[in-house]
């Protein structure tokens, strides 16, 4: 049985800025036009690079995140990335999940999402079964089968670039599902001018 205390659907995430999420939404079109199939299209408010997805947690739990994030926190720490190139998961032959990719210093964002799981785990949360590859969800594929143009679109826009940032802040979201798709809600942020490393 659920637990009525644990409400709260969230996530750790890095979320681009806007001129970024306007080139992914103007990807997004030309690929509605070249992919058919059943496809959930992400959905421009969903678009996060997520480093911790958490589930179902209490406020309790927003308050020992928190601090795990921030015991993390030092002076003199930044991170560019670039947000480019297309790609699916686990292949093309059985897509379920379209993804734009992340470059740039992904290696010093890996480590950090390495020990901040290992600081999860300690808190209750189980570290990630699969290695943490930085990306943007595109579209999620409900039905490989019925789907076609994914390996034509790929190579299409193998080269596409979307643009680079400098990543300012963690932020943890709250999910809440509704009909009409996810309403993220920030329940803390923190900034990266000071994480150490």
């Amino acid at each position: 049985m659920a637990d009525p205390e644990k409400n709260i659907r969230a996530f750790l995430a890095i979320e681009p800025p806007e001129g970024i999420l306007q080139s992914l939404i103007r990807l997004q079109e030309k690929l509605k036009t070249e992919i058919s199939g059943r496809i959930s299209w992400t959905r421009q408010q969903g678009q996060h690079l997520t480093l911790k997805f958490f589930g179902d947690i209490s406020a309790p739990d927003v308050e020992s995140i928190s601090r795990a994030v921030q015991n993390r926190v030092a002076p003199g720490w930044s991170l560019n990335l670039k947000i480019e190139k297309t790609g699916v998961f686990p292949d093309a032959r059985k897509p379920r999940v379209l993804w734009c990719g992340a470059t740039g210093d992904v290696e010093k964002l890996s480590v950090l999402q390495k020990q901040l799981d290992g600081d999860f785990e300690e808190i209750g949360f189980p570290r990630e079964d699969r290695p943490f590859q930085a990306h943007l969800t595109l579209a999620r594929i409900k039905d490989p089968r019925g789907v076609s143009g994914i390996r034509e679109a790929l190579t299409k826009h193998n080269a596409f670039a979307a643009g680079e940032f400098s990543v300012g802040e963690l932020i943890l979201f709250q999910s809440k599902l509704t009909p009409q798709g996810a309403i993220y809600t920030r329940l803390a942020t923190f900034s990266t001018a000071a994480l150490d490393l």
